[in-house]
């Protein structure tokens, strides 16, 4: 198993006669699988709710979900399931795969009780990871549908970082429409993981389908973009990092020696990760220069292989005199992907603040963002939305979902 490194910039021409020109560089990472490769045995942790609210249809539905991906797992493979309300306790502690029909007797004993504390349930989740993560691919399924009444969310947020300092991964999924995005968004993102939305109880099989063939695709952990600026040549101020693909998530670097360094996590075979950076160039006489230099650090689990490195890439850009534009369309893209996000976040805001007419105009430039990237259906809900907005109607906690879904990343299906 290896690391493939691409990176382009959005134009890689220059204007010599300006003092400063503004560049998007993205960097796409992913892990390429060789012939002799071989994964490592995947450890996973359910954390579910079973609180009062989960009673019925949803906890059933979970349940099933939760049976499809024993089934799945491979005798290789490690499982754990903990399980919260107002309380946390293991389930099943972790273990390797080798009795499913005993691990489904165990989910079947799950009924609904109590409130809701998400940190106990991460801090169960996590200990229990962190029992098998040597030579291993760590990660967890957090499931929640309700607000984190009985716990603490900075001590969530706080557990997310430290899960990602251990190299365990968490996924967050939020069932139904009273669970609080903000939050669950945040613990994936500190936690290296993606956030998901079962809106129906009927989606559950297939949302924990669709997250499970994720975590089967990680070969390679604990990445981080290295990213050398040369002379000349610096970052912008503000936001001047954010992953793209999958999801699209603000990075923030810090500085090792002459590098800075942005976590990424966990690398996904033929599945990339796309980082955008936004460089600012200048006071470059004509010619060809290097502008940055990037490489990956990152652990092979399967081969017990800690801190290798890619083999490094210089981006080098020309300065013209008589400059000629020669823009990247798949930058572009990516560009576009970033804009959609953020424009979403600044409609966010202003329906916070009771300026509904301001996110209204905010929801439509996104929408208009996302139809000039072909994002059908982000276009759809976020048009939709404003124009819910627009005619004076309220947005639905399922709307609100939506739109921060469509923001960070794009579906699939109609």
């Amino acid at each position: 198993m290896r690391v493939g490194v691409q990176a382009v910039l959005s134009d890689p021409n220059l204007d010599a006669a300006q003092p400063s020109n503004q560049r998007q560089l993205a960097v796409s990472i992913s892990a390429i699988a060789e012939p002799s490769s071989r994964t490592a045995p995947l450890n996973l942790c359910l954390i579910l709710d079973h609180s009062g609210s989960m009673a019925g249809r949803p906890l059933e539905t979970v349940k099933q979900a939760a049976h499809r991906i024993v089934e799945k797992l491979s005798p290789g493979d490690r499982i754990s399931i903990v399980v919260f309300d107002h309380k946390a306790k293991v389930l099943v502690p972790n273990q390797y795969v080798e009795s499913p029909s005993g691990i489904k007797v165990q989910i079947n004993k799950l009924t609904p009780s109590g409130g809701t504390a998400i940190d106990e349930g991460m801090r169960l989740g996590i200990e229990e990871l962190a029992k098998a993560k040597k030579d291993t691919i760590s990660q967890a399924l957090l499931l929640t549908d309700g607000e984190n009444e009985h716990g603490d969310n900075d001590r969530c947020f706080k557990l997310a970082e430290l899960a990602a300092n251990y190299n365990l991964t968490l996924n967050t999924l939020g069932f139904g429409d009273h669970w609080n995005q903000d939050v669950l968004e945040r613990i994936a993102d500190a936690a290296g993981g993606t956030l998901a939305y079962i809106q129906r109880p009927e989606d559950a099989v297939s949302e924990f389908g669709r997250l499970f063939e994720r975590m089967q695709s990680v070969a390679l952990t604990n990445a981080y973009l290295m990213l050398q600026l040369m002379p000349n040549v610096r970052l912008a101020e503000m936001k001047p990092l954010a992953q793209v693909v999958p999801d699209t998530v603000e990075l923030t670097p810090t500085r090792e020696g002459s590098n800075l360094l942005v976590r990424l996590g966990d690398l996904m075979v033929d599945s990339p990760r796309v980082v955008l950076a936004n460089l600012y160039a200048g006071g470059l006489s004509e010619g060809t220069h290097p502008l940055a230099a990037v490489r990956v650090r990152y652990d092979d689990p399967s081969q017990n292989r800690e801190g290798l490195l890619s083999e490094p890439i210089t981006i080098s850009a020309n300065a013209l005199t008589a400059y000629q534009p020669a823009p990247e369309p798949a930058v572009q893209q990516h560009v576009l992907a970033l804009a959609k996000y953020r424009q979403t976040q600044i409609a966010e805001t202003k329906l916070q603040q009771g300026d509904r007419t301001g996110a209204a105009t905010m929801l439509q430039t996104a929408a208009k963002t996302a139809l000039q990237m072909g994002d059908q259906n982000a276009a759809t809900v976020l048009q939709e939305n404003a124009t819910r907005l627009q005619s004076g109607e309220n947005l639905s906690e399922s709307d609100r979902k939506k739109t921060r879904l469509v923001s960070k990343t794009m579906l699939q299906g109609p």
